[in-house]
């Protein structure tokens, strides 16, 4: 599919507003590219709807409209006019669509200042967020068992929310139920086993590069399990030189 202006844009959105699934993108096939790009925009825009403003109102308005294009999607009614919402009702599948309206509800807690209730609810948020992101991309690509692509979607996710806690605290909000560090160690021990019952399972070639978005992930799992002070010091992460060759290997890897 030949990139038009809408899915030019997307790129544009997904490369200022999540670098690290650009790089991912860029990684991947070119046939591959114009649904991640697109669902990957979408991602962006709905990660920061909660954001948008101080009212939670208008906040809750603008998840509510990304909620209303995944309904439109799954049920083939007319998209509103827009720049991700257009190149996404055409590329994502109705039976991957009713996907969205469980991650717009999870973004609700990202308006609000409330803590999670429990670890079922925080897991939750991790799995309808990122879990749900990684199934869609997958199956948007090719053939995949769902298990293990949303256990690699929830390390993937809770690798990003780890890096994302200084950002989150200083808007005020309680990220973690147990904040302490054996309370950060055990989370991402959590992370890590989720990679480790990722092997299982059938992914196709086709939905491998999908996976390259998590290459990250048990990297900066292992750092958060041996050194949880780098959680609140935003100290987690890669060099862009061994983030490169990381993801470089990776793909490699997934075309085997």
């Amino acid at each position: 599919m030949m990139f038009d202006e809408d899915l030019t844009a997307c790129a544009e959105l997904v490369q200022k507003g999540d670098p690290d699934r650009f790089m991912a993108v860029m990684a991947a096939p070119v046939a591959a590219r114009p649904a991640l790009f697109a669902l990957y925009a979408f991602n962006v825009e709905l990660s920061r709807a909660p954001w948008a403003s101080q009212e939670s109102m208008i906040a809750e308005m603008r998840v509510q409209w990304w909620r209303d294009v995944g309904t439109a999607i799954a049920t083939g009614a007319p998209v509103r006019r827009h720049f991700v919402a257009t190149p996404l009702a055409r590329l994502l599948p109705a039976d991957l669509a009713v996907h969205i309206d469980a991650m717009a509800e999870a973004r609700r807690w990202d308006i609000y200042k409330d803590p999670f209730e429990d670890e079922t609810a925080f897991d939750t948020y991790i799995q309808n967020t990122s879990g749900s992101l990684l199934w869609m991309a997958a199956r948007m690509l090719g053939d995949a068992d769902e298990k293990p692509v949303r256990n690699l979607g929830y390390a993937m996710g809770l690798a990003n929310f780890l890096r994302a806690i200084p950002d989150l605290e200083k808007q005020k909000r309680i990220p973690l139920l147990d904040g302490t560090a054996e309370g950060v160690q055990r989370l991402a021990q959590t992370g890590l086993e989720a990679l480790q019952n990722a092997r299982s399972g059938q992914i196709s070639k086709a939905a491998r590069p999908a996976l390259l978005a998590a290459w990250q992930s048990k990297v900066i799992l292992k750092q958060a399990a041996r050194e949880p002070h780098r959680v609140a010091e935003g100290a987690l992460g890669q060099s862009e030189f061994a983030k490169r060759v990381g993801l470089l290997w990776q793909s490699v890897a997934s075309r085997g």
